[in-house]
């Protein structure tokens, strides 16, 4: 019997938003704009990557790229001989934003490995990669869970690792956001190199307190996202890589906006609340920026 399914898989892979303020490395959503990855079994040995969209004259073409190195870790970890591969990506998510791209890519891989293991009576190791296998070996590759766990699973996510690796629990979010996108991105790498080996005490004790609440305010109480997405562990130290997005945030915040650096940034994004509509926050887009209406993404990562 075939290891893989015949012809090509498609599958899309939501961008996301990770920390939403105070759940720094723990809170992640889910967005409504997708990655696409096509991949499908050739004979021999060999590689075949084409690119299309955002980035795709810049991204390595070859077994580097982020997602055939996704697809072939899930093989390796089955014990799958690795299969000659042709792989097509159509990239929306803006890369070096904050809006989990290399997650989509990492998450877009895995997912399109287990559909070209879809076969009908799997062997007992390719059954038992579920979810939560996938979200491991996702956070294995990209360092954290909190991004990964929102693009597999969809929703909102509550992301932590143990000892067996990354693992996340799934929650319903009725909100609506506006992405502000810069021109110009910030590396992650950078970002991260900015915080401090440590923080105040109080300092954590009241993102602990805005995190949980975060929690509730997604639940069903948008009138406390305000106050929920207050931040005091990495925002503000993040600023001199991001000027003007941290100049926006503490703007719209002023103006009763809940509104977060997403992820290590420099997108700004802004929430949907009955004093500021859709279209009003997509007006507050500075010059050059792009103002993107995202909804949630319910599901995760898919088949196309």
């Amino acid at each position: 019997m075939s290891r893989f399914v015949p012809g090509s898989v498609t599958v899309v892979t939501p961008a996301s938003s990770a920390n939403l303020g105070p759940g720094f490395d723990a809170l992640g959503l889910a967005l409504r704009l997708y990655d696409e990855v096509t991949a499908e079994v050739v004979h021999g040995d060999g590689l075949e990557v084409t690119v299309s969209g955002v980035g795709a004259d810049e991204v390595p073409l070859d077994e580097s790229h982020l997602v055939v190195r996704a697809l072939r870790s899930v093989f390796a970890r089955l014990g799958v001989p690795q299969p000659g591969l042709r792989v097509h990506c159509v990239n929306r998510i803006p890369h070096a934003r904050g809006l989990g791209s290399s997650s989509a890519a990492i998450v877009g891989g895995i997912s399109a490995a287990r559909a070209l293991l879809a076969v009908e009576d799997p062997a007992p190791e390719v059954a038992a990669f579920d979810d939560a296998a996938a979200l491991r070996l996702a956070t294995e590759i990209e360092g954290h869970p909190d991004n990964v766990a929102a693009a597999l699973l969809g929703g909102l996510t509550i992301a932590w690792t143990d000892e067996d690796g990354g693992r996340a629990v799934r929650l319903d979010a009725s909100v609506s956001t506006v992405a502000l996108v810069p021109t110009d991105g910030v590396k992650t790498e950078v970002a991260r190199g900015l915080l401090p080996a440590s923080v105040p005490h109080a300092d954590a004790a009241r993102n602990a307190g805005r995190a949980a609440l975060l929690v509730a305010a997604f639940g069903g109480r948008p009138e406390l996202l305000l106050e929920a997405t207050d931040d005091r562990l990495h925002q503000h130290y993040r600023a001199p890589a991001m000027p003007e997005s941290f100049t926006l945030v503490e703007q719209l915040r002023a103006d009763g906006v809940p509104a977060i650096i997403s992820g290590a940034g420099p997108t700004v994004l802004a929430f949907v609340t009955d004093a500021y509509d859709e279209a009003r926050l997509v007006a507050r887009a500075p010059a050059g920026w792009a103002a993107l209406p995202l909804g949630i993404d319910a599901q995760g990562a898919r088949p196309a």
